[in-house]
């Protein structure tokens, strides 16, 4: 018993000390190569706002945005040179995450909500990653949970 408390004290602190390094960025500062590539795809998009986000262990630029007719927010990643990663999709809550994702959560924050939930599925391989929004005591924190459940980031927003 002991070593299991001692166990999930370690592994409380390990995922506190991740920091997800997403760090907001206006629509100016957005690399010249990803807006040329972007209003390529889409040039009658408004409301662009972006991240610098880490995922699948690659630094991406996260682009949200709406195209002039549709009410529904989009979300695309590129990387920085100013090639397309991949789409996300917004998904309803956390539903559609592992279990132990939960577990995972309820170990990190002892109450929480999911505010926003996207599911980003790597393009180069096998796997997915959720970039969740969780308010926790009234403090919103940016969190990157894994296809296997594991928080892989963490920060505070």
């Amino acid at each position: 018993m002991r070593n299991y408390l001692l166990n999930m004290s370690l592994l409380a602190l390990a995922l506190t000390s991740i920091s997800a390094q997403a760090e907001v960025i206006s629509k100016e500062a957005i690399p010249a190569p990803i807006m040329e590539q972007f209003y390529k795809k889409h040039p009658n998009a408004v409301e662009i706002s972006a991240a610098k986000k880490m995922h699948f262990k690659q630094t991406v630029f996260e682009i949200m945005f709406k195209e002039e007719k549709d009410k529904e927010k989009l979300i695309e990643l590129y990387r920085p040179n100013g090639r397309f990663f991949v789409n996300a999709n917004n998904v309803q809550g956390a539903n559609m995450m592992p279990a132990i994702a939960l577990d995972n959560l309820k170990t990190i924050f002892d109450t929480y909500t999911v505010k926003d939930s996207v599911l980003i599925v790597n393009p180069n391989g096998v796997g997915e990653e959720y970039d969740l929004v969780v308010n926790a005591g009234g403090i919103d924190w940016n969190v990157v949970v894994d296809r296997s459940g594991a928080i892989s980031q963490k920060e505070r927003n």
